[in-house]
């Protein structure tokens, strides 16, 4: 056969393949639990997925690093309610994981290090940074740059392979098939993203009025009134607050903190120093007064004002890792209250006895072994058990006594409003001296018994408002200072007390909200102006986020208690079959998995970092499985 006729009859030449799209990871969410993801995307892909490419794209409408809570553009009268050495984004030898430690500086060895010109800040907070001490309370502000340093850090670490894609827009739609990419719908773009993968660190969010809040609201509406439903204090509309007129306020913890703030100092209004070194405030005439209560109606506890020294409780105890093994395994399941709460407090009581008998001796009446062998015979809540305590601890007031720490107030009547006012000032008051005082660091020990609790009830699912409550009102409570500029606020009468039970209805003949009380019966306070001061509950169905309604609505997410149900550990979707999606992941508030927070105290074996490390593993390890295209031979780069 001729070349030519070879030539003529030999097949084509095979036609290059068109190269197979790049591996994607759709993060919404790029605040701090997102930023969390990120670095431990990075200290994990080493093992688990080397150098291979990788798109990222991190889609909010908020600074990544800050987000939406922690962003700059808020006052710079807002605080944080942690000190700066308990604060770290990094993981450390405490944290039970299967990726590397990758330590890093706490908030305050960071702002040390902004101090030394290590690590520049704005101009504007470079005074807040050099005041900035282990022990004290930063500024959100400060917080956000810290965080911003961190993301920027997080990115950096990222194997050279993965490209970062930010995209400053909401998502509003997940779709795609289980065993297929994902499609990740951004507000304002007709094209959606394609992912192998997606997760959701939504944080917190805004959620949709309940049917009583709607209720006021409408109300206030028909009769000219000022009505704020629950929200994020940052963010409210404070200019229909009117100077001089009483506000009813309801909520006692860290949004009302905020919007005292924002409605005395922020209004104009400072502070002097009295006679005694107590802090004086000076109105500047453009506040409201406050009328302030809640069911418990009391501030929550002050943040603890020492560190601590010594021997530590050894935690868990009572509620470890077995204790949740064996509460799952039940074939009946589990009531909190019945079966959970028991162990807590005796968790609690542990640490606090420990304390008790390792640092102040000298109050105790027993042998410190034979106690303890007794106390871990004795039933939680028991008669046993509340003997052998009295007989151990002779005064009282050494005794831990968790129904007169949740609910201070109970049974306490005041004659009239004057009397309350009195009443609520020496409360604050003793609070504070407490807190602050190590004679009573039982109390720092139960508040890291709380949190060791909180790290074991991750595996657990969510378990309602009430131990929501329970555990911020003794352990996520305001730093000191701000209460003693509610006791200044108070004594200047910009701020009064409502008192426990407090209840709001509308007087529709008055045209005006009516509050009223337990504490002192007979008490009504009538106002043309209401504020929720709450944190919105994180439910999934009232939210107004549409991506994670519209996941609910369409049956591809189940709940919990409301929330978004996930696996445990690595927090995979579940769908109301309770099969978990191979692609779609979630971390944060809104499910029943939530962590204490994305951020936490160094050294405490923080639930958040576990999780983030568990699921950037599952991430890498899908990826590499499943994403990753196959080598493009000698294709020209």
């Amino acid at each position: 056969m001729s070349a030519t006729h070879h030539a003529l009859y030999a097949p084509p030449p095979p036609r290059p393949r068109p190269p197979s799209p790049r591996p994607a990871v759709v993060l919404v969410g790029a605040g701090p639990r997102g930023t969390g993801l990120i670095e431990r995307i990075a200290a994990n892909a080493p093992e688990l997925y080397g150098d291979a490419p990788l798109d990222l794209h991190l889609v909010d409408p908020y600074p990544p690093g800050a987000g939406r809570v922690w962003r700059r553009d808020q006052s710079p009268l807002l605080w944080m309610n942690s000190t700066a050495e308990d604060v770290t984004m990094f993981t450390d030898e405490s944290v039970e994981l299967r990726g590397p430690v990758r330590p890093g500086p706490s908030l305050a060895e960071w702002a040390g290090r902004v101090r030394a010109g290590e690590i520049p800040v704005p101009g504007e907070l470079a005074e807040a940074v050099r005041g900035l001490g282990p022990r004290g309370f930063a500024g959100r502000q400060v917080q956000s740059a810290y965080l911003e340093w961190v993301y920027a850090q997080a990115v950096t670490a990222l194997p050279e392979g993965v490209a970062v894609h930010e995209h400053r827009r909401r998502a509003v739609r997940v779709a795609g098939p289980r065993g297929g990419r994902q499609q990740v719908w951004l507000e304002g773009c007709s094209t959606p993203l394609a992912a192998d993968l997606v997760v959701l660190a939504l944080g917190h969010l805004d959620a949709q009025p309940p049917p009583e809040q709607r209720d006021l609201a409408a109300f206030a509406a028909r009769h000219h009134l000022a009505y704020l439903p629950s929200g994020f204090t940052a963010d409210a509309d404070l200019d229909g607050l009117v100077p001089g007129e009483p506000v009813l306020v309801r909520g006692f913890g860290l949004a009302f903190v905020d919007l005292m703030v924002l409605l005395t100092e922020g209004r104009g209004g400072a502070y002097g120093t009295g006679p005694g070194g107590e802090p004086v405030y000076r109105p500047s005439g453009k506040e409201p007064v406050l009328y302030v209560g809640s069911r418990r109606g009391v501030p929550y506890h002050s943040k603890i004002g020492y560190p601590w020294q010594g021997e530590r409780p050894p935690l868990p105890r009572y509620f470890g890792p077995a204790q949740v093994d064996e509460l799952l395994a039940r074939p009946g399941g589990y009531d909190f209250r019945r079966d959970v709460w028991p162990l807590i407090a005796k968790e609690l009581g542990h640490a606090h006895y420990h304390r008790l008998f390792t640092a102040h001796p000298e109050r105790v009446r027993a042998d410190r072994a034979a106690f303890e062998e007794e106390y871990a015979a004795a039933e939680p809540f028991g008669a046993g058990l509340r003997a052998l305590v009295a007989a151990a601890v002779p005064d009282p007031a050494d005794r831990l006594d968790l129904d007169a720490l949740d609910q201070p107030l109970a049974g306490v009547r005041h004659a009239d409003a004057d009397a309350l006012q009195d009443g609520l000032r020496r409360c604050i008051e003793a609070d504070l001296a407490r807190r602050h005082d190590p004679a009573h660091s039982p109390d720092h020990a139960v508040f890291l018994a709380l949190l060791s609790v909180y790290g074991q009830l991750v595996r657990l699912g969510d378990h309602g408002p009430w131990w929501h409550g329970f555990f911020s009102h003794l352990a996520s409570g305001p730093p000191g200072p701000r209460l003693r500029q509610l006791l200044a606020l108070s004594r200047a009468g910009v701020v009064r007390f409502l008192g426990a039970g407090t209840t709001v209805t509308a007087d529709a003949e008055r045209g005006a909200f009516v509050a009223r009380s337990e504490s002192v019966p007979g008490l009504r306070v009538e106002a043309r102006a209401l504020v929720e001061a709450r944190i919105p509950q994180p439910t999934v169905a009232c939210t107004k986020d549409a991506l994670l309604r519209g996941l609910y609505e369409d049956g591809a997410a189940a709940t919990r208690s409301g929330l978004l149900a996930v696996t445990p550990g690595d927090g995979r979707v579940l769908d109301r079959s309770g099969q978990p999606h191979p692609r779609r992941f979630a971390l944060g508030p809104h499910t029943d998995a939530r962590a204490s927070g994305a951020f936490a105290r160094p050294r405490t074996n923080a639930p958040a970092f576990r999780q983030n490390d568990a699921t950037a593993r599952a991430l890498l390890r899908f990826l590499r499985e499943h994403a990753v295209p196959e080598p493009a031979g000698c294709r020209s780069r």
